[in-house]
Formats: structure tokens, C-alpha cells, sequence
């Protein structure tokens, strides 16, 4: 709530989201920068259309709005940086590409590298956490919660090739839990007894989620056609 002040004040800028395709158009054409503020909560990113400078210039602009309210910019969390160069933003990794094949460049959303370790992380502790004297079946359980709601997440974005590395993991983590469970058996015993004679671990309804198998859906929904649960009037009128 605190940092309506920074909607407001991006709100109002000339080139800001309020602006026409048309002044838009002639602001670039003067060598006018325009703006796109991106906020969830206190995460916040501010596009520009325009120069480095531009960019140095507005955010002390910023610096000095959030002053009023008590509030200032880390150093650290702080970056300004070119769309070729990308950022890490909400978990996920933002930057321009070329695309492969041909020359012409795209902006690309996968997740980021940090955002990898932490599900990596995640699934390494539980299977510590579960004992091998527990079943599959409980390992299993807790695994697909983390994995399923991660890879939800990470759905709308050029994800493929992140989920198809940690589909590997995620199986050569739970194989090592099963060498651990049962040390004297061979690969074709557990082969037979956790997965049905082949390779991937199932216990009896439950199966280890593939996230290479989830679908991943580009650019569902566009920031500019959210509708917006703001009024847009000065006036609020309440139901009778």
C-alpha cells in the first residue's frame, strides 16, 4: 500500500502508462524516453524506453518520492540494466535473445538459475528428510507437492529445457533413495518393484511427477489488457 506513491507518480509521468500510442510514438521520436512500472507487492520493475541516463535520472526521481514515505532504495537490490544484459525478477530470468536460426531477437522469460537451486535444494532435503524406512509412497507425496506448484509457477514461460533438467535430477535423486532403501538389490529388482519394470518411480496410485511431461504456455495474459481494480473516475459509488 505504501508504494501507491510510485504507481501514482509513474501514473502521472509524460511517456508513462497513461500515454497514447501517439505520444508515445512522438516522445521516441524527440528522443523521449517512455515507462512501464511492473509491481507485485514490494517488488517492483520499471521499464524504460530510452537511454541509460534516462534511466539514472528517474530513479533518483523514485528515490526521492519514496523518501516521503519513509521509505529508500537498497543499493543492492537496485539495478539498472539493458534488456540484452536480462534480470531476475519475481523468480523468473527476463532477457533478450536471438532467436535460434534466424537473426532477429525475442524477450524470453524462463526461470532463473536461483530459482532452480531453491527447488533443487527443496527436493535434496526431502529426501533426507524421509527415512528409508518409510515407503515411496511418502516420498512421493511430498515431492510432487513442491514439484507440481514450481513447475505451475513456471508454466508461462519459455521453461522446456529448465524442467527437462530437472526432470533428471529429480530422478536421479529419488533412484538414490531407493539405492540407499534397499542396498542388495539390483537395478532390475527395483526396476520391477518401484517401476513396473521400467524406469520411472511410481508406488501404487502414486507416481513421481515429470515436470519435462507439463506443458508450458507462452505469454498468457499481457499487462496491458489486465483489467485494472482501480477506479477510473474521482467518484466511488456504493452498492445500495
Amino acid at each position: 500500500m505504501a508504494l501507491s506513491v510510485l504507481d501514482d507518480f509513474v501514473a502521472g509521468l509524460p511517456g508513462g502508462p497513461q500515454s497514447t500510442t501517439v505520444e508515445r510514438a512522438k516522445r521516441r521520436r524527440h528522443g523521449l524516453p517512455n515507462y512501464r512500472l511492473v509491481r507485485y507487492a514490494d517488488d517492483w520493475c520499471l521499464v524504460i524506453k530510452g537511454t541509460q541516463a534516462d534511466a539514472e535520472v528517474l530513479r533518483e526521481q523514485i528515490a526521492q518520492v519514496l523518501s516521503t514515505m519513509g521509505l529508500r532504495l537498497s543499493p543492492d537490490k537496485t539495478l539498472i540494466t539493458h534488456i540484452d544484459e536480462g534480470l531476475d525478477f519475481l523468480g523468473w530470468r527476463i532477457q533478450r535473445h536471438r532467436k535460434r536460426g534466424t537473426s532477429r531477437h525475442y524477450v524470453y522469460t524462463y526461470p532463473a538459475k536461483k530459482s532452480l537451486r531453491a527447488v533443487m535444494a527443496k527436493v535434496k532435503t526431502l529426501c533426507r528428510q524421509v527415512g528409508v524406512h518409510q515407503t515411496l509412497d511418502d516420498l512421493l507425496r511430498r515431492l510432487n507437492l513442491v514439484v507440481r506448484g514450481w513447475c505451475a509457477y513456471f508454466r508461462p514461460g519459455s521453461s522446456s529445457a529448465t524442467f527437462a533438467y530437472l526432470s533428471h535430477y529429480l530422478w536421479s535423486t529419488v533412484w538414490r533413495w531407493l539405492r540407499r532403501k534397499h542396498r542388495r538389490s539390483t537395478w532390475k529388482q527395483l526396476r520391477r518393484q518401484y517401476c513396473n519394470g521400467g524406469w520411472w518411480p511410481t508406488s501404487g496410485d502414486k507416481e513421481l511427477i515429470d515436470p519435462q511431461k507439463i506443458g508450458t504456455t507462452r505469454y498468457r495474459y499481457r499487462g496491458s489488457i489486465i483489467p485494472t481494480p482501480w477506479p477510473t473516475t474521482g467518484s466511488m459509488s456504493s452498492p445500495s
